[in-house]
């Protein structure tokens, strides 16, 4: 029986292992390595742990995609750096942070692992599209963000979260079950239902301002009773009684913000992902000398071991 699609939110995952280990893992020049390490790390308990047949760490090409911003000018605007007038904004990123990427994709490119990216997409887009598009073996989503929970679905092809917010040891795995007790959604609508009470709740780490006076409890609430925000909108347009009179104020104060969220939220299913490699989890690495290499100049020796042993056996 084959395993698993695994499809890696890779900023997210080096992000959280940047601020869970100490900057005192050094390489021999003084180059902090701990969100190398870490990643690392984590690429090798996904493919112990999880057992996957296929993986893909899906990159940002575009943090903070036009095609969002141009509707929601308010969109991670709290973590621009420095704004560059014709698009691409630099995202604020620790300085020890930034040199560390390049060498994590170096790392995946010696071992064969594949990456994917859509230009003018963000990595949400590109798992999003990768995981609709699949049809042949259940998708497995790998992130510390919970903007993912919408691609939860068991039909045609099943996909959960391997949500890691608070590390590996801790993993949740989410399905539309999950999803349901968690938030209160019904399971049958547990992907969906979720992009919707999240357009209505808000998100202040996303810069999204969501609707006044609704929190989480009440958006899950309402997208339940009404099955998505589009019947919800119409039913507090046409004067529905199950609408409460202050909600449906609330929702019309809300209208322009309501108009462009779900575009804001939803993933971007028709991105155009591309992909460096065949996604087959490698049984040896794609270039065995640049991965001794990189390991000896970065100090990466244990890590890349465990990741060397966690490669599938042929």
């Amino acid at each position: 029986m084959t395993g698993p699609l695994a499809l890696l939110d890779s900023a997210s995952l080096y992000f959280r292992s940047f601020y869970a280990l100490p900057e005192s893992m050094t390489a021999p020049d003084g180059t902090p390595v701990n969100a190398v390490r870490g990643f690392t790390d984590t690429v090798a308990r996904i493919l112990v742990d999880r057992r996957p047949s296929r993986l893909v760490a899906c990159l940002d090409a575009d943090w903070r995609p036009k095609f969002r911003t141009d509707l929601l000018p308010s969109y991670k605007a709290h973590r621009v750096a420095e704004e560059v007038p014709e698009g691409g904004d630099v995202e604020e990123v620790p300085d020890t942070l930034t040199p560390q990427v390049p060498i994590i994709l170096e790392l995946l490119e010696a071992f064969g692992i594949a990456t994917a990216e859509a230009a003018g997409y963000e990595a949400d887009d590109v798992i999003g599209a990768l995981a609709i598009r699949e049809k042949e073996s259940p998708v497995e989503v790998i992130t510390g963000d919970r903007d993912l929970f919408q691609l939860v679905r068991c039909e045609p092809t099943s996909t959960v979260v391997i949500y890691v917010g608070k590390g590996w040891n801790k993993a949740e795995v989410l399905g539309p079950d999950e999803i349901a007790e968690k938030y209160g959604i019904p399971a049958g609508n547990a992907g969906p239902g979720y992009a919707d009470m999240a357009a209505l709740r808000g998100d202040p780490s996303d810069g999204l301002p969501g609707v006044a006076g609704i929190g989480e409890k009440t958006a899950a609430k309402l997208i339940t009773q009404f099955g998505s925000l589009q019947e919800l909108i119409e039913a507090a347009a046409a004067g529905d009684s199950r609408v409460p009179l202050k909600t449906r104020l609330r929702l019309t104060d809300a209208a322009d913000y309501l108009a462009v969220a779900p575009t804001v939220v939803r993933v971007a299913a028709d991105a155009p992902v591309e992909q460096s490699r065949p996604d087959t989890v490698p049984s040896e690495p794609a270039d065995p000398d640049k991965v001794a290499e990189l390991a000896e100049r970065w100090n990466l020796g244990r890590s890349v071991e465990r990741l060397l042993a966690a490669l599938p056996k042929p």
